[in-house]
């Protein structure tokens, strides 16, 4: 009997979980409406230098997808969008989508004058505060739509330079949100995730320390688009660090902060110490572990990469980090479980390893969250859950967890087809 699918499926985020949901079921013969909240698909995947255990650039994964998706009628996408309410029962929800405003329409050619135009600037969110764009930019990574964006918070009420050396009439700041609503027969939220906020761990010197960094900002730096071009630095005099610590498990496995493991810090670790090794042969470099954990495959990566020169491993927590004045440099001191000791070290550079949070907020109150804030899969009806916003992990498990999310989503898909 041919079940032909009569109602699309939404996926909610444009993140890799989200745009392999929607290739997927593309694939399969459904029709899709593809919401993101940003101005641009790609999500946290777009802002990485390299995928573990490969080292391959994301562009491997996104573009692919963004060819399927482009010219695609059965992929409807809204960018700039939320979902704001979701009712009904499998197979039959009733969703409303507010789009926009979209200050800048599809009339854009990218051309740039908007931007030599645009008087005021802001720290760039897609390198986590490392640099600064106008109010109006082209959004990082590999941008789809390929348009610009426009940051209207930082906009001062009166300006309107930007709208008017737009020859192609691309900008209308008095544009107005529209609601969508639309009748489908699944729901996956592929919401993604953020990095956990590192300022909320004083102990750790995040925002009082200048040479206290991130992971995240790390993997950023060492893209070639990235705010140093490639290149790992100080964020205090942007040289590159002579020594480096690395302090795994920053906020998580901590009932104060993230009680749970995030599963992949320590291979993302890893990676960025590889890149290191690339660039900087002679950086010493130092990781304080609780565990070092690297599941499966990634065992082998480990075993690769950690064994190069210049590499001390520490069992420890660290307790205190402090700048000194005179040279930027972060003295660390933390406990050595093997040796007994508690000793103070100092670096150029310092890397917290923080974990991932679910992005949950802003979602309808049908989705259901575990203990730790992750969504539930849905097993049983047709409110589905894919990618990081699901449980922590890699990019490939996050795949692996969306193309399952696609095959739930069109079974319910062909039920809704059948008693339509």
């Amino acid at each position: 009997m041919n079940l032909e699918p009569r109602k699309p499926v939404l996926v909610i985020g444009g993140g890799i979980a989200g745009l392999t949901a929607a290739v997927e079921l593309d694939d399969a013969g459904c029709a899709v409406i593809l919401v993101e909240k940003s101005a641009s698909l790609g999500g946290q995947v777009a802002r990485l230098h390299q995928y573990f255990p490969k080292l391959c650039p994301p562009t491997c994964g996104i573009e692919m997808h963004l060819r399927r998706i482009r010219d695609n009628d059965a992929i409807t996408l809204h960018t700039n969008a939320e979902v704001t309410e979701v009712s009904g029962t499998r197979g039959d929800y009733c969703v409303t989508v507010r789009v926009g405003p979209d200050y800048v329409s599809e009339a854009c050619t990218a051309c740039g004058e908007c931007v030599a135009a645009c008087p005021v600037e802001r720290p760039d969110p897609f390198n986590y505060g490392l640099t600064k764009t106008k109010a109006m930019y082209l959004p990082g990574g590999i941008p789809y739509p390929v348009r610009y964006a426009i940051d209207r918070k930082v906009c001062p009420p009166e300006c309107s330079a930007c709208e008017r050396v737009c020859r192609y009439g691309a900008v209308n700041l008095r544009a107005a949100a529209d609601w969508r609503k639309y009748h489908v027969s699944a729901v996956i939220a592929a919401t993604g995730w953020e990095p956990y906020d590192a300022g909320r761990i004083e102990y750790l010197g995040f925002g009082r320390c200048a040479n206290v960094v991130t992971n995240v900002m790390v993997e950023r730096m060492a893209a070639a688009d990235g705010p140093t071009g490639g290149v790992i630095r100080r964020p205090s005099d942007g040289r590159p660090p002579r020594s480096v610590a690395f302090v795994q498990c920053a906020g998580s496995r901590d009932e104060n902060h993230l009680p749970y493991c995030s599963s992949v810090c320590c291979a993302a670790t890893i990676k960025q110490i590889s890149y290191l090794q690339a660039q900087q042969p002679e950086t010493a470099i130092t990781v304080f572990y609780i565990d070092l954990r690297t599941p499966g495959r990634l065992e082998e990566f480990r075993n690769r990469v950690l064994p190069g020169a210049n590499v001390q491993l520490v069992k420890g927590k660290v307790a205190r980090v402090e700048e000194k004045a005179e040279s930027g440099n972060i003295a660390v001191t933390a406990e050595d479980v093997m040796s007994g000791r508690k000793a103070t070290s100092e670096f150029d550079l310092v890397v917290l390893a923080t974990g991932m949070a679910p992005r949950t907020q802003g979602l309808p109150a049908v989705f259901e969250a575990d203990e730790y804030g992750f969504l539930a899969s849905g097993d049983g009806d047709g409110l589905l859950s894919a990618g990081c916003v699901h449980r922590p992990g890699e990019v490939s498990s996050s795949v692996r967890n969306a193309t399952a999310a696609a095959l739930k989503a069109y079974q319910a898909a062909r039920r809704s087809g059948h008693h339509a």
